[in-house]
C-alpha cells in the first residue's frame, strides 16, 4: 500500500479498543511498553499489557460503567495513565482527559460538564483536588489512584480496581473481548477539553473512528514499524499524546514512557529511541543549550564548531537543492560530521531517525540546523479538533517549513481569509453540551474551520503563518503576524525562551522577552555572575546589552512596521504552573498581556 492509496479507510479497524486486542494478539511476547522504576527501567510485552488492561476494564464494567460513560484521567504522562485509557476503551466507556496542572475549580468542571463516572486521580494531590468539589460531584462513584492513598471506599488503588476485575471477569468470561468488539466506530472515545485562554475549557468530542484512522494513516504511508522504539513524553492529556499512542497500536513499536520534561535529554541518552514527537520548545531549548555551551568553551573547539556548521548548513542547502557537492566540501563535511555532528546527535541517544514536532510552529532555520547535523525534525499539523494529526511531512518527502501535505485519507484546503480547513474521517463530532459552538466551527458537508491561516503550494504541502485571530494590524494599517517574527528571534538569540510581540492598533510594535533560566545560569558563570538569582542576572546591564544586540539583528531581517521599536526582559521565565503557558507549551498569548498589561501600556505611553 503506498502513501497514496486511501483505501484504507474503508478498512479501518472497528475500533480503538479492538486496535490494542489485535495488536496484543499479533505481537503478544513482543515488548510494548518500558517505564522508569528505581535507577533503572521496566520492560512489559503486549501480553502482559494486555492481561492487566482486561483485569482494570473488567473492574471499570464490575463499578457499574456502560458505553460511552466517561472515566476521568488526572495525571501526568506514565505506563499507569496508557493502562487506565486503554482499560476505558476495552470497558466500551470515553476517556475525560484532565492535565495535572489544571486547578481544582477547572478539573471540577470539566469532570461535572462531562458527567465523568470514574476518575484515575494520580496521587494525594489531585484526590485533593475531587476532595475540595466533591459536592459538585455527586456522579463520580469512585476513585482510583496510581500513587495517593487510599480510604478503602471512595479512593481504591490500581490494584484494587485491577482485583474486582479478576473477580467480574471470573464471573463473566470473555466480557471484555465482547464489549470491546461491540464499540461501534462512532461512538464517543475521548472527550478533551482545550484549555482556552478566556472563559471555561470546551470539550471536544473525539469518536473510535478518529483515532483508529490516525494511527493507521501513519501506518499505511511505513514511516514506522515494529523495530523502531518511541520515547513517549508528551501530556497524554493533550492530543498529540494520544496520537501517537493511535500509532502504537498500528504499527507495532514499543514505547518508552516517563512525562517529566527536566528528564528528556537524559532518558534519550539511555533510552536511545529511534523516534520522538515533541514541542517547538525542546527543540529550541536543545539548540539554545549546544549553541551556548560551544560558545563557552571558546578558543579552537568553538571556531571547530563554527566552522562545522557553515559547512553543514551549506552541503544541507546543496543536498536538498538536488545540487551535486564538491569534492573540498564533502571531505570537509566528513571530517566536521566526526568532529562535531556526531556528537551532536550522540547527545539525543545516536539512533534517532527523525522527531515530529507538532502543537506549535517550529522555525525553519532550527530545523535546518539540526538538520544539517544529521537529525530530521519531521513538522506536523493539526489540532485538538481534529484527534491532533492533520498533516506531517514525510521521512522520503519533506519541506522544512512547511507542515507537509495532508494523512492519506482526508483533505485540507485554503478557505476564505486564507483560512485552513480540514475534512477527513479524524475530524471531531462536535463540542460538549455546545450546539451552537459546534456549528460555528464545523460546516455542514463536513469541514472544520480551523483559525489558521495558510497557504498549499504546488504539491500539496501547507505551510501555517499563525492563528487568525493573532494576526493585527497596527494603527498605521500594516498587517503583522507574530509567530512569524516571534521564531526569527529564537533562532538568533539561542539564550530565549519566550519572546512575545504586541502592537495590535498602536503606532509599533513591542516586544516582551523572557530568558531560559538553564542558559542564563551558564551565561552567568560565564560573565562573573555565578550564583546570582535569575532575576538580577536578566536585570543587569550586561544582559540587556547582550539581547539588544540580538534585537538589532533580528530588527535587520523585518519589513520596517515589523521592527520591534520596544522591548523589555521579564524577571521570571513563563510557566505551566502560572497559567501563562499551556501543557503542551504553547504561550497563552492573552493571559500574558493580561498580566503584563500596564508594562505594555507604558511603551506607548
Amino acid at each position: 500500500m503506498t502513501a497514496t492509496d486511501t483505501s484504507f479507510v474503508d478498512h479501518l479497524t472497528k475500533n480503538f479498543a479492538v486496535q490494542f486486542l489485535d495488536r496484543v494478539a499479533a505481537s503478544a511476547d513482543h515488548e510494548a511498553f518500558r517505564y522508569p522504576r528505581g535507577e533503572g527501567w521496566e520492560s512489559v510485552t503486549w501480553r502482559q499489557a494486555g492481561d492487566l488492561v482486561e483485569k482494570l476494564a473488567g473492574g471499570l464494567l464490575s463499578l457499574g460503567i456502560t458505553s460511552e460513560q466517561r472515566v476521568g484521567i488526572a495525571a501526568g504522562t506514565r505506563y499507569e495513565w496508557i493502562l487506565a485509557d486503554l482499560a476505558i476503551m476495552c470497558a466500551g466507556a470515553a476517556t475525560t482527559t484532565v492535565y495535572p496542572s489544571t486547578n481544582s475549580e477547572d478539573t471540577a468542571y470539566i469532570l461535572s460538564d462531562s458527567d465523568s463516572r470514574v476518575v484515575f486521580a494520580e496521587d494525594d494531590d489531585q484526590i485533593a483536588k475531587l476532595a475540595a468539589h466533591r459536592d459538585e460531584l455527586p456522579q463520580v462513584i469512585k476513585v482510583v489512584t496510581f500513587d495517593g492513598t487510599t480510604d478503602g471506599d471512595w479512593v481504591i488503588g490500581l490494584d484494587d480496581l485491577a482485583k474486582l476485575g479478576e473477580a467480574y471477569l471470573g464471573e463473566h468470561p470473555g466480557v471484555v473481548a465482547e464489549t470491546a468488539h461491540a464499540i461501534e466506530p462512532d461512538q464517543l472515545a475521548t472527550l478533551i477539553y482545550t484549555s482556552g485562554t478566556t472563559g471555561k475549557p470546551k470539550g471536544v468530542r473525539l469518536l473510535h473512528r478518529a483515532w483508529v484512522y490516525e494511527g493507521t494513516a501513519i501506518q499505511v504511508q511505513d514511516i514506522l514499524g515494529e523495530d523502531d522504539l518511541q520515547f513517549l513524553w508528551l501530556p497524554m492529556a493533550h492530543s498529540f499524546g494520544k496520537v501517537l499512542l493511535s500509532a502504537q497500536l498500528a504499527c507495532g513499536f514499543a514505547t518508552a514512557i516517563d512525562g517529566r520534561v527536566d528528564k528528556i535529554v537524559e532518558n534519550l541518552g539511555v533510552v536511545k529511541p529511534t523516534f520522538m514527537g515533541a514541542a517547538p520548545r525542546i527543540f529550541e531549548k536543545a539548540h539554545g543549550r549546544i549553541v551556548t555551551m560551544q560558545a563557552a568553551e571558546g578558543g579552537v573547539k568553538e571556531k571547530i564548531f563554527k566552522k562545522a556548521f557553515e559547512v553543514g548548513i551549506k552541503v544541507d542547502k546543496l543536498k536538498r537543492e538536488g545540487s551535486s557537492v564538491p569534492l573540498l566540501l564533502n571531505v570537509q563535511h566528513g571530517l566536521f560530521d566526526k568532529l562535531v555532528f556526531s556528537k551532536v546527535r550522540e547527545r539525543f541517544g545516536g539512533r534517532v531517525r527523525f522527531f515530529i514536532s507538532g502543537s506549535a510552529a517550529l522555525n525553519s532555520e532550527i530545523a535546518g540546523w539540526f538538520h544539517a547535523a544529521g537529525i530530521l525534525i519531521l513538522e506536523g499539523y493539526g489540532m485538538t479538533e481534529n484527534a491532533a494529526g492533520a498533516t506531517v511531512n514525510h521521512p522520503d518527502d519533506y519541506k522544512i517549513g512547511t507542515v507537509g501535505p495532508a494523512l492519506p485519507g482526508s483533505e485540507v484546503k485554503i478557505g476564505e481569509g486564507d483560512e485552513v480547513m480540514l475534512r477527513g474521517p479524524h475530524i471531531m463530532a462536535g463540542y460538549h453540551n455546545l450546539p451552537e459552538e459546534t456549528a460555528k466551527t464545523l460546516t455542514e458537508d463536513g469541514w472544520l474551520h480551523t483559525g489558521d491561516k495558510g497557504s498549499l503550494d504546488a504539491d500539496g504541502f501547507l505551510t501555517i503563518t499563525g492563528r487568525i485571530k493573532e494576526l493585527f494590524k497596527t494603527s498605521g494599517g500594516k498587517y503583522v503576524a507574530p509567530p512569524a517574527i516571534e521564531s526569527k528571534f529564537k533562532a538568533i538569540c539561542p539564550y530565549t525562551s519566550q519572546f512575545m510581540v504586541f502592537g495590535n492598533e498602536r503606532n509599533f510594535v513591542v516586544a516582551l522577552i523572557t530568558l531560559d533560566p538553564d542558559a542564563m545560569t551558564g551565561w552567568a558563570e560565564e560573565n562573573g555572575m555565578s550564583g546570582a538569582s535569575y532575576t538580577d542576572i536578566v536585570k543587569s546591564d550586561a544582559v540587556k546589552t547582550m539581547i539588544g544586540g540580538y534585537v538589532d539583528q533580528l530588527n535587520a531581517r523585518l519589513n520596517r512596521w515589523e521592527t520591534i521599536k520596544k522591548w523589555e526582559i521579564l524577571d521570571h521565565d513563563l510557566t505551566i504552573e502560572s497559567g501563562e503557558l499551556t501543557p503542551s507549551m504553547k504561550v497563552k498569548r492573552n493571559v500574558v498581556e493580561d498580566n503584563n498589561k500596564d508594562r505594555i501600556d507604558a511603551f506607548y505611553s
